[in-house]
């Protein structure tokens, strides 16, 4: 059987994943939940993404570019469960048209830690003139735990527009995992100019309360719900 491969997984994971940008600033999401039936949509990404723009209730604007399928979403069409401790926010609203999957993405469960040297990737939209609306790859391996955010630190790159973007591993069937999303990059400034760094991604898992409100629509509907992985 062959062994699973990171291209595999960017194509699995690409469905999923949306740009967004603010009057301030620009990230990028992934589909992560559903309610109602899959009519209300849930995308994780991260809060210092999302902040501004709900503080001074800004249109957010949306764009999936397996698609090019884009929405402007006004203050009030949409909901945000913001956890600025991991820097974590979800944002839900009303699938209307939109061209989205209808199978979730396998999510590692919130109390499951993964070990350190394990390589994982991410996605997302990187703020470079030629990349801005061109998803793209990013790996390494993960160096550490950090327990008070709740957080990994990664040894690779992360730069501004990819904030938001998820963060996986490969699953034994060869599928993206979610991981969480990616925070932020720290450069080493310990030499007075800053030097390469580590890029830190917050677990998604407390999120996973979003999750279980989501599908509580579901089930208030139908009676019973149902969630699965990605093909």
């Amino acid at each position: 059987m062959p062994e699973p491969t990171w291209q595999q997984a960017v194509e699995a994971i690409a469905p999923y994943v949306i740009r967004i940008s603010t009057p301030e600033h620009a990230g990028t999401g992934v589909l992560f939940a559903f309610g109602a039936q899959g009519g209300i949509l849930g995308f994780a990404t991260a809060a210092h993404v999302l902040a501004h723009a709900h503080l001074w209730q800004q249109p957010i604007r949306i764009e999936h570019g397996e698609s090019g399928w884009g929405r402007l979403v006004k203050f009030d069409e949409r909901a945000l469960v913001f956890d600025e401790d991991t820097d974590t926010a979800a944002l839900v609203l009303l699938r209307d048209e939109a061209p989205l999957p209808t199978r979730l993405l396998t999510l590692t469960p919130e109390q499951m830690i993964i070990r350190v040297g394990v390589e994982i990737g991410w996605v997302g939209f990187p703020g470079v003139s030629a990349a801005r609306d061109q998803l793209c790859f990013f790996s390494g391996r993960i160096s550490a735990w950090l327990e008070s955010r709740h957080a990994y630190l990664v040894d690779g790159v992360a730069i501004n527009g990819v904030s938001g973007g998820p963060a996986f591993f490969l699953g034994p069937d060869g599928q993206p995992v979610l991981l969480g999303v990616m925070s932020a990059y720290l450069p080493n400034k310990s030499a007075g100019a800053p030097l390469p760094g580590l890029s830190l991604v917050a677990h998604i898992g407390q999120l996973e309360k979003v999750v279980r409100d989501l599908e509580a629509l579901d089930r208030s509907a139908e009676g019973t719900t149902s969630r699965s992985s990605a093909e």
